[in-house]
């Protein structure tokens, strides 16, 4: 039943991915068609972005109410069904109001599955977990340049993602009465086993989450995700945009190229599975800092073709650690019985990221120029790796203080 429910997972995850990055990869088409605005993407990015937030935050108490297998089927019908409708838009503005089922779903999707993982899986699972999130963000791109290269709309690739979408979610309604005897079995091992409270944990109960909001090192980490998400989401929606801008490529060139950023992370992950048997997560999420940079280097100096796509690709290798192993984190940090409820608010911040960062970056590009993007993201990045070192330095200083008492 393990092995299932973790194929069942990945599966989910793939879904996850699958409609995050063809926005930004099919916009510079879509806006020609709707007559949209250079920088609308945005909005519709931050009306998905807003919608996961708010189901992220609510997410611990549907999935405590109705658990985590009625809260994910119920999830990816909505986004299924929100894809589905954006086939059909008429215009622009009908995307604003399909975005909202679109962001509610996956918010609840990545919230529920990252904390069952986080709780009941090893650190390598939770990387190859965010690996398949990766294939499904790289399937995206690729469909996308396909249907471009043989004369076809944008319009079909959410057809066809949307069915992928509805096929899952037969999937997961046919799966629910396993999830059933599962929430079962968690229970009875509960009750025979008491879990044994943190101290933090017991601060919590008697003085609610803003204790826990003020606890050292908190802040840090908010700000790590927040960055993190916001580097990421830039280069999906915007990274086609900057290519045809700064190299003068096809949209479907530019798309093919978008897809090595979500290989890198694909494949990143994959091997970070493999490389948490000898590094910590601390050690994987400075690692992924640094690549990062490295890639974005490539990108920032007028280097040939094949140096770009190079840097597109290292950016992605460096972003594929630093997700999964903070959110894997989360148990350890806050203990088990609150895991959900800071998961939930990490959630809540990575997407408030996404809300915030892309739209605005997107708003700066239109009025500016496109080129600024990898400057700005490596200038993020900076502040990404001392945010997580600032964290590392106070978690330090209270292992000391703790050891000294």
């Amino acid at each position: 039943m393990a092995t299932f429910f973790l194929i069942l997972i990945y599966a989910s995850f793939i879904s996850l991915g699958l409609p995050d990055s063809v926005l930004g990869s099919a916009w510079p088409m879509m806006k020609i068609e709707l007559h949209a605005p250079d920088d609308f993407a945005g909005y519709i990015f931050m009306v998905v972005a807003g919608g996961t937030i708010i189901s992220s935050l609510f997410s611990s108490r549907f999935i405590k109410r109705f658990g985590t297998g009625v809260v994910t089927f119920v999830s990816v019908l909505m986004t299924a069904t929100a894809l589905f409708l954006f086939h059909f838009a008429p215009s622009y503005y009908w995307f604003l109001i399909f975005a909202i089922p679109l962001g509610l779903g996956a918010g609840a999707v990545d919230s529920g599955l990252n904390e069952f993982v986080a709780e009941h899986y090893e650190s390598r699972h939770m990387s190859w977990l965010h690996s398949f999130w990766g294939l499904g963000a790289m399937i995206g791109p690729i469909i996308i340049s396909k249907l471009f290269a043989s004369g076809q709309t944008w319009r079909n690739g959410y057809l066809i993602i949307s069915i992928i979408q509805f096929g899952l979610a037969a999937i997961l309604f046919l799966s629910l009465p396993l999830w059933k005897k599962v929430k079962e079995r968690e229970k009875i091992q509960q009750e025979l086993n008491p879990p044994i409270e943190s101290d933090l944990s017991q601060t919590k109960k008697s003085s609610g989450v803003s204790v826990l909001l003020k606890h050292p090192g908190v802040f840090p980490v908010l700000i790590s995700i927040f960055l993190y998400c916001g580097v990421e989401q830039t280069m999906m929606l915007w990274g086609a945009t900057y290519l045809i801008a700064s190299r003068n490529v096809t949209p479907a060139t530019a798309a093919a190229w978008i897809s090595l950023f979500l290989a890198g992370i694909t494949i990143g992950r994959f091997l970070s599975g493999f490389a948490t048997f000898k590094l910590s997560n601390k050690m994987m999420i400075r690692l992924g800092e640094l690549i990062i940079l490295i890639g974005l280097t490539l990108l920032i100096f007028p280097l040939p073709s094949p140096f770009v796509q190079a840097g597109i690709f290292i950016a992605g290798l460096g972003c594929a650690p630093i997700y999964p192993c903070m959110l894997h984190e989360t148990p350890v940090r806050f203990g088990k019985e609150h895991a959900q409820e800071i998961m939930g608010i990490q959630m809540a911040v990575a997407y408030l990221g996404s809300t915030l960062v892309p739209p605005a970056l997107g708003a700066i590009g239109t009025r500016t120029t496109m080129i600024m993007i990898p400057f700005v993201l490596f200038a993020f990045t900076g502040i990404m790796l001392f945010s997580c070192e600032e964290f590392n330095r106070i978690q330090l200083k209270i292992d000391s203080v703790m050891k000294s008492s």
